[in-house]
């Protein structure tokens, strides 16, 4: 069988406008993000004279939509682009287009025009704080959206029987090239005590060309304790958990830190003994689903999602931008009793968990096959659809 390419489409109520694109997904490279294209087919018969705007925008939500404080808005358009596509002034006049697009202009037919956007090199990716279950209306969020309207000037309000809006991502996946093994180390002295108590955290990871020394979304993680206890103290209640720290750096500056996997022990290490052992922790939003403030990777509406991935910051980027930063560590901490009481030992080590590169799609297929996004994503997280008016 040939290959089939799948295209989401979504039509405004009044079938005036629709828009076709053939993923949602636009992948931050770092040095260059994927460009957003698509195509919008119309009803000149519906669109009498109008003209018909696709805009891009990305958007900083904070808080519900009926929160309102002191008249400080809870949501900031962080990019917005818009441009015309009927009657054509730019994109239709585009010599090149991708072999997506032209095929669904071929499908489509006169009424079909292209759009084509490109991303400034600035902008977050998708994420968002997982609200918990009795916490309605938006939560804290960075969103993208193409939406397609009719209207006499792009600065008219938009008829919502004549618009459609499309929710896409900005994502990124694992670099290429990893750094160093994480780990961590501290070495405590103690009152009365003439030897120190030393403790070495590293994350093990079979390093090959695929790893890169960098944690993937669902991949266990393994936890290398190495406690030397030369004091006279006692070393007891061993315990390791992942945290995810994400600060909310447009706006407010909150600070949320979650432990999305955590692992008690009962082991012990007596004075002028060591430890050797790994631990395994996998992070998970399945066992977290109740935890508020907790971020996500930005969801499509009726898609499951996963925890946020790691957040890469470039060096030339102001992080105030960039709405929300995400950051994981593994934390292991012990007890060490004495005589005049008992002191925490902490040692954290910073990693990344990303999603790994997937293969190059190819767009040598030969069908396209149709999908309504409504009914493309509907065994997912169910949460509230803002994207269109609802059905009459």
């Amino acid at each position: 069988m040939s290959p089939k390419q799948i295209i989401y489409k979504k039509l405004s109520r009044d079938k005036s406008v629709g828009v076709y694109m053939g993923k949602r997904d636009f992948v931050d490279h770092c040095d260059f993000v994927d460009p957003v294209d698509g195509v919008v087919l119309i009803d000149p018969e519906q669109v009498k004279g109008k003209k018909v705007y696709v805009m891009l925008s990305c958007t900083f939500r904070y808080g519900r939509n009926d929160m309102d404080v002191m008249g400080l808005a809870f949501r900031r358009d962080i990019f917005l682009c818009t441009r015309q596509v009927y009657p054509p002034l730019q994109d239709k006049d585009r010599s090149i287009h991708s072999k997506v697009q032209e095929k669904i202009l071929r499908k489509l037919g006169i009424n079909a025009y292209p759009f084509f956007f490109e991303f400034p090199d600035n902008l977050p990716c998708s994420v968002a704080l997982h609200p918990a279950p009795t916490d309605p209306g938006k939560h804290c969020a960075v969103e993208f959206e193409v939406k397609a309207f009719c209207a006499e000037n792009q600065d008219e309000k938009a008829q919502k029987r004549s618009s459609v809006r499309l929710a896409i991502r900005k994502i990124q996946y694992a670099p290429d090239r990893g750094g160093p093994n994480p780990s961590g180390e501290t070495t405590c002295e103690f009152v009365m005590s003439d030897k120190p108590l030393h403790m070495r955290v590293s994350l093990e990871k079979e390093i090959n060309i695929l790893c890169k020394k960098i944690y993937y979304h669902g991949e266990p993680i393994n936890i290398s304790v190495d406690i030397d206890n030369s004091s006279n103290r006692n070393v007891k209640d061993v315990s390791v958990s992942v945290e995810q720290i994400t600060n909310v750096v447009l706006y407010s500056n909150d600070k949320y830190i979650k432990t999305v996997a955590y692992e008690e022990t009962s082991d012990s290490v007596p004075s002028g003994t060591s430890l050797k052992k790994v631990y395994t922790l996998c992070p998970l939003l399945e066992i977290n689903r109740d935890k508020h403030g907790l971020a996500v990777d930005g969801k499509l509406k009726h898609e499951d999602t996963n925890l946020a991935s790691s957040s890469i910051v470039k060096d030339e980027v102001l992080k105030e931008i960039l709405g929300m930063l995400v950051a994981y560590r593994v934390v292991v901490k012990c007890n060490a009793s004495g005589m005049v009481g008992s002191s925490e030992v902490a040692v954290e080590v910073p990693f990344k968990l990303m999603h790994p590169k997937p293969d190059p799609e190819s767009e040598d297929t030969t069908d396209l096959v149709f999908e309504d996004f409504k009914r493309s994503f509907l065994k997912g997280i169910v949460g509230d659809d803002d994207e269109s008016p609802a059905e009459p």
